[in-house]
């Protein structure tokens, strides 16, 4: 598998064990299979940065792809919720939040490897509604998928670490791939509010979730949507 890494700095070597732990899905090093994705990733300001290219080993790692139908939107999110740092606004949003771990978080005890979305500021805003009964079930799921978000490749034990090697680098001009950065979070934002707009009344909220008692075990119906 060949991956990339935007960064302000050519990473010739990544450090297992360094990241922080409030990311998507915990500690690791986040990478992607899309070039340019990570060129907009290492073009923070208009001083731009580097792309890293690398070579992964897959053969004897145990990945997680959490887009696959082993998966479903709500184990994507409790995994979300469970490592990100969040400031819940209501009882409501409290609740939502602790049945949403309680109940979809999944095993990655054993994984070597998670391949997921990715949920940028703009599109945290999603997940963030979902758990306020802002937008139902069907809703998040067909903003995660159709939205440009693109996936994000996250290495997170010695065996991956072991598994990669160094490629080369590429030189990312910030004057090309912030504004292209910019424009990706303003189209997230604005899809967000349009969403907002909308009234779903046949989908599922969390709350109906909550109060059917739905857990992961009747998770049939999650991976039609999400599929």
């Amino acid at each position: 598998m060949v991956i990339f890494h935007g960064s302000n700095i050519i990473v010739d070597k990544p450090s297992y064990g360094v990241g922080r732990p409030d990311n998507d899905y915990g500690s690791g090093f986040y990478c992607t299979e899309d070039i340019e994705l990570a060129g907009e990733w290492a073009a923070t300001g208009i001083a731009g940065g580097f792309v890293n290219e690398y070579e992964l080993d897959t053969d004897s790692l145990n990945i997680i792809y959490l887009n696959n139908g082993d998966y479903h939107i709500l184990n994507w999110l409790a995994l979300l919720m469970n490592n990100r740092v969040v400031r819940v606004t209501s009882p409501v949003e409290k609740r939502g939040l602790e049945y949403v771990i309680t109940h979809f978080l999944p095993d990655i005890e054993n994984a070597d490897v998670i391949v997921g979305y990715r949920a940028d500021d703009s599109y945290f805003s999603f997940s963030r509604a979902f758990l306020s009964n802002s937008i139902t079930l069907q809703q998040l799921s067909h903003a995660m998928k159709y939205g440009d978000l693109g996936l994000q490749v996250m290495l997170r034990s010695k065996s991956a670490f072991s598994s990669i090697s160094f490629t080369c680098s590429y030189p990312v001009d910030g004057n090309e791939y912030y504004p292209k950065r910019m424009a990706r979070d303003r189209a997230a934002r604005t899809a967000f509010q349009e969403l907002l707009e909308k009234e779903d009344r046949t989908g599922l909220y969390l709350s109906d979730i909550m109060r059917k008692e739905i857990i992961d075990d009747d998770s049939g119906i999650f991976k039609i949507i999400s599929g």
